[in-house]
């Protein structure tokens, strides 16, 4: 499930691949789009120590940490974790949806509440 507040950590994941190149023209084609973006970019990188490392490396290191251990006890427990945490957080994601959604009615409903007050009392002052 892909959500508003993933795309940022998607993106970094993404440039991070791509390595310390893609970090700078990201940051470049900001300056050009729109500089408050470019130097937000530039102080993320400079406090990330991004400007610094070589950034695929990082990303090899995550994905690694993915991978086998050889271990194939814990890897089947790693496994049954990961899955029971993302049943999980597919869970909490379905729960926040029906909460918008009730308070988007509950709020829907006062608003035509509201309405058919202002229309009755509006009505009743014509008369």
């Amino acid at each position: 499930m892909n959500t508003v507040a993933s795309w940022p950590m998607a993106a970094e994941t993404w440039l991070d691949e791509r390595g310390k190149g893609a970090w700078i023209a990201a940051m470049v084609l900001g300056f050009i789009l729109f500089w408050p973006v470019g130097l937000a970019l530039l102080a993320y990188m400079i406090w990330s120590k991004r400007m610094f490392t070589n950034c695929s490396r990082r990303s090899r290191t995550a994905r690694t940490a993915l991978g086998s251990s050889g271990n194939t006890a814990f890897d089947a427990y790693k496994a049954d974790t990961l899955r029971r945490l993302e049943e999980e957080q597919a869970n909490f994601q379905d729960f926040l949806k029906r909460l918008r959604a009730a308070k988007d009615k509950a709020e829907f409903d006062q608003f035509m509440e509201d309405r058919a007050r202002k229309t009755d009392s509006a009505d009743s002052a014509q008369a």
